[in-house]
């Protein structure tokens, strides 16, 4: 009777699904009048039987169940994305299909974390991302636009305005070169520096929840170690200063989370000291 019982229970747990798409187990808990502690072994059954998968989001802590052939559905889960990753997302769907190399360092980590969302394939060695719901064969590169043959009249101007105008064609020509490759260089030394972050992070089994904010100069990442919500800010250079870490600190407050600060060298001596100096000072008071 038991095994009946249980059997016609997962048939209704597959029914809601059948009926409301992916959910959560606060969701089958409720329809089906189990608390939520049999409700996720229920569906924990289901997933080990293959009836049920998984998504790779989740909503605050809780998984998102569905059924095979949902997957289109979970776009009603995409508010809950943190913000980098809402960011990527849209722009992902918008675009349809986006380069990766060319996206700025955070939507690139950010497309690698919705992978409900963002599917990656290679064409002539380039990493490309494609919006699930979009079929890779619909994919184009870009075209290059033919270079205009010089009109009949251009052909007729003297030989001083030609020259002119190569001049400067030249000189504008090299002055974008340059600013290309400082992007380039620019572009590179910033993902080097997030990578570093990146890897020390997965090394000390650190998760990184949302990217604040990502420049040439700084990386403001909330975290969690050991079970607890922290801010950290990594700088770009070898030696921080005392407005460095004031700086952090007005940031932590702000989310009102204790913080961590990386850097690629040691602090100056100073501010070792004085931050060894006040770890166990207690107060300070003015004498009157």
């Amino acid at each position: 009777m038991a095994t009946q019982d249980t059997s016609n229970l997962k048939e209704k747990i597959i029914f809601i699904f059948k009926k409301r798409g992916p959910s959560l187990p606060v969701h089958i808990a409720s329809e089906t009048g189990l608390s939520m502690l049999f409700a996720s072994a229920f569906l924990s059954e289901l997933l080990s039987e293959k009836k049920i998968k998984l998504s790779f989001m989740k909503v605050g802590s809780s998984p998102i169940y569905l059924l095979h052939g949902q997957e289109s559905m979970l776009e009603k889960f995409s508010p809950h994305l943190k913000s980098k990753e809402k960011e990527a997302f849209e722009l992902l769907k918008r675009k349809k299909f986006l380069k990766d190399e060319e996206q700025v360092p955070a939507i690139r980590i950010a497309l690698r974390e919705i992978r409900d969302f963002a599917i990656a394939f290679k064409k002539d060695e380039k990493i490309f991302w494609r919006y699930f719901t979009i079929p890779e064969n619909k994919f184009e590169f870009p075209k290059i636009k033919p270079i205009e043959k010089s009109s009949q009249s251009e052909n007729k101007k003297k030989p001083e305005e030609i020259s002119s105008k190569q001049e400067l064609n030249i000189f504008d020509k090299q002055k974008t070169t340059k600013t290309l490759t400082k992007k380039r260089t620019t572009k590179k030394n910033n993902d080097k520096f997030f990578n570093k972050v990146k890897e020390l992070l997965f090394k000390k089994s650190i998760e990184i929840l949302d990217i604040e904010n990502f420049s040439k100069n700084d990386l403001i990442l909330r975290i969690k170690t050991k079970g607890e919500e922290k801010l950290l800010v990594a700088y770009n250079k070898r030696r921080i200063n005392e407005a460095d870490i004031i700086k952090a600190h007005k940031k932590a407050t702000e989310f009102n989370l204790k913080y961590i600060i990386l850097s690629l060298g040691e602090p100056l001596k100073k501010i070792d000291n004085l931050i060894k100096a006040i770890k166990n000072l207690s107060e300070i008071e003015k004498i009157e």
